[in-house]
């Protein structure tokens, strides 16, 4: 059996799932607004800009990766969502891929959101929502627009994220 005789099916079912596909539009959003937050705030740093495109090829080969689990092992996860998420999915059952790419798609929403807002969008609303939410149901640190100068002035002082050469 050569490799693609089983590569393509998994690289076809991960790009037939609905999720997989709204993960990849928001990924392509929160690139474009986090270059638009950069250039508002004349601070592109090409490692922040590798290390998150690294983070986001990891979480889209994960993807794949277990669509594949999903072939082998058929379950459901759909129990570890809570109640009110499950409501509103349009599904009974969701499988392992399934289950992290919803995961991976609040993330990004976090942070197109984050980014929107520090670029100067007017989604203060939904942002300070979003803080309320994270505030109270995780650990996340969210970032509102009125600390873009207190955020930007951070990142250029935290020295792993200075460019030494390496």
């Amino acid at each position: 059996m050569h490799m693609d005789e089983w590569i393509r099916p998994i690289v076809i079912a991960a790009g037939q799932s609905k999720w997989f596909q709204v993960l990849i539009v928001l990924v392509v959003m929160d690139v474009i607004f986090g270059c638009l937050r950069a250039i508002r705030e004349k601070s592109f740093n090409s490692t922040i800009g590798i290390n998150g495109m690294i983070r986001k090829a990891g979480m889209l080969i994960s993807l794949v990766c277990m669509v594949y689990l999903d072939m082998i092992v058929e379950i459901n996860l759909i129990g570890f969502l809570p109640e009110k998420i499950r409501s509103v999915l349009p599904a009974e059952s969701i499988g392992i891929m399934e289950f992290f790419a919803l995961l991976y798609v609040i993330y990004e929403v976090v942070s197109v959101l984050k980014n929107m807002a520090l670029s100067g969008l007017p989604v203060e609303k939904i942002w300070e929502a979003i803080k309320r939410f994270l505030q109270n149901n995780t650990s996340e640190i969210a970032v509102l627009p009125e600390d873009i100068k207190e955020t930007s002035d951070a990142i250029r002082k935290d020295d792993r994220f200075e460019d030494d050469g390496k």
